[in-house]
């Protein structure tokens, strides 16, 4: 089969298509003919040489979703067959003809749906449920703040917590950003580089402070992010693009009983990412299509992923990239 393997770390041309081995599904893991791969931060990272893959994927094919039909499968997979249309989580491999998943980790397609769109799901709505949901033990009426409301995650983001009845900030770096993040039912858009954040959201007359945010940023966003939490507020970090180091306040953490956390998803347990597989199936899919869909900016070639990275690391796009074999 075709795949894109990363020949060495480095910059996006380290990324070569080459012809591999087709993997063999092992027991619980099915073996999914690929119809589209989601592209993300992390497979950057690994790209670079900084997040390395974990034993049970391939060291140098990155992918961490896709979408399409199922080929094969080993032993006690139950609830699948032959050439069932499913989206998937996986921990690596997903930039290939072929791909292997757990079985656990597969989602059928949402309603209205097309096979390609769906690779725009898995990996977004995990981290999101996740962190907002499970960590971040969202209720209905709370608002939440979104950094990167643009990217592929604010924008899974914006549809899951508005579908199950909050508010939503978010942060964008144009206007343009901005009303794409609107028409997806944000609240309060803030272009962060006209507007101190903090600032706009104290004077805004139509949020009372933030419940939980979702932080992508790290570095000096952390004390504002801080200052704008209710009491009992949840600061949750998924990234650090502006460094993993911060100054923060411990009395005011202290006073106003603020929780600070985060995760990576990738390391975690198959019946882990299972289990938030049947929450997105019991809470998330029955609101596709009303009050969810997937947000694909853009789609490549398998044979055009280092032009895909390179998109992403200009953050010049809104929604989620795609690679089609």
């Amino acid at each position: 089969m075709k795949a894109i393997v990363i020949s060495e770390p480095g910059e996006a041309e380290v990324l070569i298509l080459k012809t591999v081995d087709k993997p063999k599904p092992k027991k619980k893991e099915v073996l999914i003919k690929v119809a589209a791969a989601g592209v993300n931060r992390p497979d950057i990272a690994q790209r670079k040489g900084h997040y390395p893959a974990p034993p049970d994927a391939p060291a140098d094919i990155p992918g961490l979703e896709v979408s399409g039909t199922i080929a094969s499968f080993g032993e006690s997979v139950k609830n699948w067959e032959v050439g069932d249309a499913v989206c998937a989580l996986v921990s690596g491999g997903g930039y290939a003809d072929y791909v292997l998943a757990p079985a656990a980790q597969c989602l059928p397609l949402p309603e209205d749906v097309d096979l390609v769109e769906a690779a725009a799901i898995p990996e977004t709505f995990f981290t999101v449920w996740n962190n907002v949901f499970d960590i971040g033990q969202f209720k209905a009426g709370e608002t939440v703040l979104i950094h990167g409301g643009s990217s592929g995650i604010g924008a899974a983001a914006i549809q899951m917590v508005k579908a199950l009845g909050g508010r939503v900030v978010i942060t964008a770096g144009s206007e343009e950003k901005c009303d794409f993040c609107r028409k997806l039912g944000a609240d309060l858009a803030i272009n962060y580089k006209l507007e101190d954040f903090e600032k706009a959201i104290k004077e805004s007359s139509k949020i009372t402070g933030i419940d939980i945010v979702l932080g992508m940023i790290g570095g000096d966003y952390t004390p504002k992010n801080l200052n704008l939490l209710n009491p009992n507020g949840r600061l949750i970090m998924i990234n650090a693009m502006k460094g993993r180091e911060a100054t923060v306040d411990l009395i005011k953490i202290m006073v106003k009983r603020l929780t600070i956390t985060g995760s990576t998803l990738r390391p975690q347990s198959i019946a882990y990412k299972g289990q938030i597989a049947k929450n997105l199936m019991i809470h998330i899919w029955p609101h596709f299509p009303n009050k969810i869909k997937p947000i694909v900016y853009k789609t490549f070639p398998l044979s055009e992923a280092s032009e895909a990275h390179k998109l992403m690391e200009s953050s010049s796009h809104m929604g989620k990239i795609l690679l089609i074999p």
